[in-house]
């Protein structure tokens, strides 16, 4: 996979210490990974390397959302994202990305890029399951969920109910289950 120029930080020149960074994460950025389950991208990502004699901390940071489509209604929503991960780059005798908590470039590397752990964080961030406010709370107003209660088994029971008049052989029947 090619990288984006954007997430390949050099740390060579960087001095031991602290160094911020700030990324707008975008559409395009979820896209170039072939995932489209995004209408919309509005992500704010601060990265935190804390450079060291051996090795270098990243901590990504990041905060805002992402329009996707509700699993129930198929209506767009705006989903909140945030969260925070953290991983550690080591010098060693060739690439190794197998932990995910811990990767190793060989020694007299220049440049590190991030865009993988940022793409992964993200999305394991968001919920399995993408339910919108307006349903969980009953104020969203859609043309499926109405079908949906039309068609639930509580509805289809209710109408039964009303609409049928149960054989009488089948209430005596059920007179011998209450007289136990």
């Amino acid at each position: 996979m090619r990288e984006i120029k954007q997430f390949t930080i050099p740390f060579v020149g960087l001095k031991l210490g602290e160094h911020h960074l700030d990324f707008d994460i975008n559409k395009e950025f979820f896209e170039y990974f072939g995932y489209d389950e995004f209408d919309k991208t509005a992500i704010k990502l601060a990265v935190l390397l804390n450079k060291k004699s051996t090795l270098l901390e990243f901590t990504l940071s990041y905060e805002g959302s992402v329009r996707v489509q509700c699993d129930l209604t198929n209506e767009l929503y705006d989903q909140p994202v945030k969260g925070t991960y953290h991983f550690i780059v080591k010098f060693g005798e060739s690439f190794n990305d197998e932990n995910e908590d811990l990767l190793i470039v060989p020694h007299g590397s220049y440049e590190v890029n991030i865009q993988q752990y940022i793409y992964e964080s993200i999305i394991l961030s968001l919920p399995v399951r993408r339910i919108h406010p307006g349903v969980e709370d009953g104020t969203l107003d859609s043309e499926i969920l109405d079908k949906l209660e039309e068609l639930s088994p509580k509805a289809i029971e209710d109408k039964e109910d009303t609409t049928s008049e149960t054989d009488p052989r089948w209430d005596t029947l059920k007179k011998l289950l209450n007289d136990k």
